[in-house]
């Protein structure tokens, strides 16, 4: 069930329907008092539950299965591993127009006739059902012009004037295309020579005729558009036509999502590329699992498309993850030059209806879906034959699932998916995580290093510039130093183009009085609001409460409102000002919001139609722009001192993931790193690509403080409106799991953020040992949560649990 219960539930069948269903088939079920959910078949067998009365089953909603054993089977690792419900994954798995549920109808009880008791609201719900048989819960809303309409719903069903009664509704519409063709008796010879008799006076409409059978000969479906175009006729000709049953329309139904089936062949690949090729082809032979550690611009993508080509001349599928929906963009145009149809998108930007075409087609097992190209809910799919899975960027926090529940990692689900397929895995990145090149050292998976860029380029020249030396030389122009301008006037002189990096959207993240020092806050959440000026609004990163821009302090009433940091968006503004000539874009969550933001900013970059592009960390995901010659990073040290135990290794991926934009084609390109401190171990690395060095490091400070990958780490987070709850739950939480666990429990705790959407919040970490058996301490958390919820007090407490929560 798609519900977050942990236990199956079993229903009543007859002989028949046992005969019928198969296991990952959709029945709808009724569940609780009323309500009717879609679920899916598990097992079919004979076991009477002994704690409750079967039910029937409502309908069965598939006439095959929707999902495979595998995948079903998957789902179940990901339930265990991750410690959610079945039903979780399955909401999380499928696109919801396949989850129908039941919606409530308010009907008219005929019985009824003393309308003189009714109130006036009463009345005006009674009078809507004398003229419609029922109507929705949505309707009543809008009937009554209120939000609290269930108080008047409650006294019509006591006076007995309606009752409810629950339908399955169906989301999901395919799209049809409406085609034409000529009516059969005009099909012989005879049928013909009477036509065009008919037709003797009618000179457009013999036209029409004429361009049919002229399209007829390289098309087999001719639609309404294509004929008047190619006719040159207006659509009251061709109505005409259709009118005298001369023509006849049909419906086919189409994919809202295709790709052109014109294909190239694939690149030859330099001699760096084919050593790099025949090393991971002779280790596949050896392990399942590569990581490809190939520095920026190295070329990885041709290597993977040439995997590809073998994998799927086997007739097998692959499963290309990327982090980011912006850099499927530019993959999905790259591979399609490639390998044509042969490909499918599935991402959370499609909308419903494109997400279920897709998850039919794999189920049918068309050829459009040999190739998968998707974001990180694409190792949930119903794969077949899966021979490759590869994880570009693989050291991408967004490959984790954080919000809502089931908490996954795409690349370990995908590690796990692989090994149920018998199917490789290539792990790429120019900045593996720690996790993966442990792992390498550990010999659990294969290495593989690429350490020439594409062409002989040379990896771009970092320079660290020192701010506050600047500062005090009086030698910055409002965020930019003296040595950035220079630098990027020297770009937009040689017609190149200029990225610039500040990982904060918004204008300002704090605005403060200068008289009183109080800065607006959220209401609901524990943070100053950002101040987002091409709104001249407040905005709440975290919750979206929004307020208009105060013109005097709301403490003091002085006018002495000032704002202190930036982000994306003054930087835009502060360059149209240095730079007026120069045409300035800006890519953040605010600019890219619609379904196609991404790919409209990334084209007119590429089509250089945008001289300087400033963004956040979405720029530093695997982008290829030939032309980009510097790369700026305006402020290094708030990345670095995130309170994260993984905060440095995040900086050095970052930041040589942003420089790597720079000098990918001909020309050595240039990056400026603009730092407080120049002298950070991290950002000395980040400026020799030391990879090593940082991992070295970060290896030494791990074993010290005993964090992954030495430890597993367990995350139970712990919110309710009530702050006395919270911490009294968290307290008997805390003692609870120190039984157990002793010193591997820290907190309870309050975060940096302790306040969201009201919700107040306390954190506990468990660390538990490498050689400690992970699921026989899950079973003692799971036993700890239900003796928590079986505390009545407690119960309201919502009790999250993430696993491996980095």
């Amino acid at each position: 069930m798609p519900i977050p219960l942990q236990k199956l539930f079993t229903y009543k069948i007859t002989q028949a329907e046992a005969g019928y269903l198969q296991t990952g088939m959709r029945v709808a079920v009724p569940f609780g008092k009323s309500k009717i959910f879609t679920g899916l078949v598990y097992k079919i067998h004979q076991n009477k539950p002994a704690a409750y009365e079967a039910k029937e089953i409502f309908q069965i909603l598939d006439d095959k299965p929707l999902i495979t054993l595998k995948q079903l089977e998957h789902w179940e690792w990901i339930a265990k591993y991750y410690m959610c419900s079945l039903g979780e994954v399955l909401r999380a798995g499928i696109p919801s127009s396949f989850l129908l549920e039941s919606e409530t109808l308010i009907v008219k009880n005929k019985a009824f006739t003393d309308e003189k008791g009714l109130e006036n609201e009463e009345f005006l719900i009674y009078e809507a059902l004398e003229y419609q048989d029922k109507i929705k819960i949505e309707d009543v809303y809008k009937i009554l012009g209120k939000k609290n309409i269930f108080p008047v719903i409650q006294s019509l069903l006591h006076k007995k004037v309606i009752y409810t009664k629950e339908e399955l509704y169906e989301q999901y519409k395919p799209k049809l295309v409406k085609y034409l063709r000529l009516n059969e008796k005009y099909n012989d010879e005879k049928g013909l020579n009477e036509l065009i008799k008919t037709l003797q006076r009618a000179e457009k409409q013999r036209k029409v005729i004429l361009t049919y059978f002229h399209l007829k000969a390289t098309k087999e479906h001719i639609n309404q558009s294509t004929l008047k175009k190619k006719s040159g006729v207006s659509d009251a000709v061709i109505k005409a036509l259709i009118d005298k049953e001369i023509f006849e329309t049909y419906h086919l139904q189409k994919d809202r999502v295709s790709f052109d089936s014109q294909t190239f062949p694939l690149k030859d690949l330099n001699e760096v590329q084919k050593t790099a090729y025949t090393e991971i082809n002779e280790a596949f032979k050896e392990k399942s699992v590569i990581l490809l550690h190939g520095i920026t611009s190295s070329g990885k993508t041709e290597i993977y498309s040439k995997l590809i080509q073998e994998v799927i001349d086997l007739g097998k599928q692959v499963l290309y993850l990327l982090p980011e929906i912006a850099l499927t963009t530019q993959i999905i145009s790259r591979l399609q030059k490639y390998f044509g149809n042969r490909i499918t998108v599935f991402h959370s930007r499609y909308s419903l209806n494109e997400r279920v075409e897709a998850w039919n087609n794999m189920i049918a097992q068309k050829e459009n879906t040999q190739i998968i190209l998707g974001a990180r809910s694409s190792v949930l799919l119903p794969f077949h034959n899966l021979g490759l899975i590869i994880v570009d960027e693989e050291h991408e926090t967004s490959y984790k699932q954080f919000e809502p529940s089931p908490r996954y990692h795409a690349r370990d689900a995908a590690v796990v998916l692989a090994n149920l397929h018998q199917a490789r895995v290539l792990l790429g990145s120019a900045t593996p995580s720690v996790e993966s090149f442990f792992n390498t050292k550990k010999g659990k998976y294969a290495l593989v290093e690429l350490n020439h860029r594409f062409g002989n380029v040379m990896l771009p020249d970092i320079e660290l510039t020192d701010i506050k030396e600047k500062h005090r030389k009086k030698r910055m122009t409002g965020h930019f130093s003296d040595r950035l301008i220079e630098e990027i006037n020297n770009a937009l002189e040689e017609k190149e183009q200029v990225i610039l990096f500040q990982n904060r959207r918004g204008y300002a993240p704090i605005v403060e009085c200068t008289s009183c020092g109080v800065s607006p806050q959220c209401p609901n959440c524990d943070v100053s609001l950002t101040y987002h000026k091409f709104r001249a609004e407040l905005r709440c990163h975290y919750c979206g409460y929004t307020m208009p821009m105060p013109k005097v302090c709301k403490a003091c009433g002085n006018p002495t409102l000032d704002t202190k940091g930036f982000g994306t968006e003054q930087i835009e503004i502060e360059l149209n000002e240095i730079f007026p000539d120069a045409r300035v874009s800006r890519m953040d969550m605010d600019t890219t919001r619609g379904k196609y933001g991404y790919h409209k900013i990334i084209s007119a970059f590429q089509e250089q139609e945008i001289d300087i592009l400033v963004g956040t960390q979405m720029l530093s995901k695997g982008l290829d722009f030939k032309n980009v010659s510097l790369v700026g990073i305006l402020n290094a040290d708030n990345m670095l001192n995130f309170p994260d135990f993984r905060a440095h290794e995040r900086s050095f991926q970052l930041m040589v993931q942003v420089s790597g934009r720079a000098g990918r084609a001909k020309k050595r390109g240039k990056v400026i790193i603009q730092t407080f401190n120049p002298y950070h171990q991290i950002l000395q690395q980040v400026s020799v690509n030391d990879f090593a060095g940082m991992y070295k490091d970060q290896m030494n400070e791990r074993y010290q403080y005993h964090y992954p990958p030495l430890v597993r780490l367990i995350k139970i987070t712990l919110k309710h409106k009530d702050p006395n709850k919270v911490s009294q739950a968290s307290e008997w939480l805390g003692k609870s799991l120190k039984n157990t666990f002793a010193d591997h429990v820290l907190g309870p705790a309050t975060p940096s953020i302790s306040r969201i959407r009201n919700q107040y919040i306390r954190t506990l970490l468990i660390k538990l040992p490498a050689n400690r058996p992970i699921y026989e301490s899950k079973k003692i958390i799971w036993k700890i949560y239900n003796s928590f919820q079986s505390i009545a007090e407690y119960r309201p407490v919502r009790f999250i649990i993430d696993v491996d929560n980095y």
